[in-house]
């Protein structure tokens, strides 16, 4: 079924064309879209006009005349005036909406497709003899993307998204819940990374300009068969979790990036507690005051570099020294040896996890 809106957008520009007032009345006698309020008073003829055999009529100085959808009627076009130019502008306008039902029915499917698609509904022949019918190249370069948003609901990100990026027309846009966006993208063969790289870029900053805000985008690893982009949309969908969680202050995050956070959001909570137990004894290292934390952080950052960490946190390198030594005593890891810091840095990713898991219980 198409929208209100685009009916409403259609008729108006073929009214700015033509200079004929149109209206489009839904089988039921309600009118979905209209140039003119004037037009309100043709529904009673209308109703009797639907339950009429003519195809079309000229009724009380207006042109009426019937859409169909598979032989089932679907909307009834009043064109504004008599006469033979009004009649051909009618047919004209008649003619333009029963194409776009049939380009809307022919998007739906695909849509329809492309969910089942995504969600690991369809068998595997199913996939290639519905790919088939509806004319899509099985084996292409394919990536999924999702665009997750803020909590503002003023616009219909599907729609905008859609408006903005939907030039390519092996490219589906879709949705599986209210809470993201889905792009369903086929790559060029020689430009695959980089072009997913500029279409997130390009999309996060469209949908900003647009007032949408918290705007994130992941997106998973290129697949050769349209079988497999379903694995594609799972490692999205892990990158976009994963991705809050360690990479919080990224916007646009690949899955092929997640590292060794992907392992720990595989991990059951139990294990995660047993393993911050036997570190840490009865403590947690997000427990640590502020400036340790800090002082531990951009000790990592310098790739455990005492120099240049001192520096950068405007200390003497003794202060650093001591504060190292003072979490040594405590934790029994000293960060200046590389397997204590590898140890450290898993067990501070990992209770961020356990924290995030934790948001979600209550």
């Amino acid at each position: 079924m198409i929208s209100n809106q685009i009916l409403q957008s259609t008729i108006d520009g073929l009214k700015t064309i033509a200079r004929v007032d149109l209206c489009v009345v839904d089988v039921d006698g309600k009118m979905v879209a209209s140039t003119t309020e004037e037009m309100e008073g043709c529904l009673e003829p209308v109703r009797a006009f639907g339950e009429s055999a003519a195809e079309s009529q000229e009724v009380q100085g207006n042109q009426f005349f019937k859409i169909y959808d598979e032989q089932q009627l679907e909307y009834i076009l009043v064109a504004g005036g008599a006469g033979e130019n009004v009649y051909m502008i009618g047919k004209m306008a008649a003619f333009q909406i029963q194409n776009l039902l049939v380009a809307y029915k022919e998007r739906f499917d695909k849509d329809n497709f492309i969910k089942n698609l995504l969600l690991d509904n369809l068998l595997l022949v199913d996939i290639y003899s519905r790919a088939k019918k509806l004319h899509i190249q099985a084996d292409a370069d394919r990536t999924v993307m999702i665009i997750e948003y803020g909590e503002s609901r003023e616009n219909n990100i599907l729609e905008l998204v859609r408006e903005g990026f939907s030039g390519n027309s092996r490219d589906f846009i879709t949705a599986v819940d209210e809470n993201n966006v889905i792009i369903v993208k086929e790559l060029t063969e020689n430009d695959g990374g980089k072009e997913i790289e500029r279409t997130a870029g390009s999309i996060s900053a469209y949908l900003v300009s647009n007032g949408i805000a918290d705007v994130r985008i992941s997106y998973g690893t290129v697949v050769k068969e349209i079988k497999e982009v379903s694995r594609s949309y799972k490692e999205a969908k892990m990158a976009m979790d994963v991705g809050k969680i360690f990479f919080d202050e990224r916007s646009i995050i690949a899955y092929s990036e997640l590292g060794i956070g992907r392992l720990i959001y595989q991990l059951p909570i139990p294990l995660c507690k047993m393993f911050i137990r036997e570190i840490f004894g009865g403590k947690s290292p997000d427990e640590f005051d502020e400036e340790t934390l800090t002082t531990i952080n951009k000790f990592f950052e310098n790739s455990l570099n005492v120099s240049e960490t001192s520096r950068q946190l405007f200390i003497h390198r003794n202060t650093l020294v001591y504060r190292l030594d003072k979490l040594q005593k405590s934790t029994g890891l000293d960060l200046r040896i590389f397997e204590d810091a590898i140890t450290f840095k898993i067990a501070l990713m990992v209770v961020k996890y356990m924290r995030y898991m934790e948001s979600f219980e209550y």
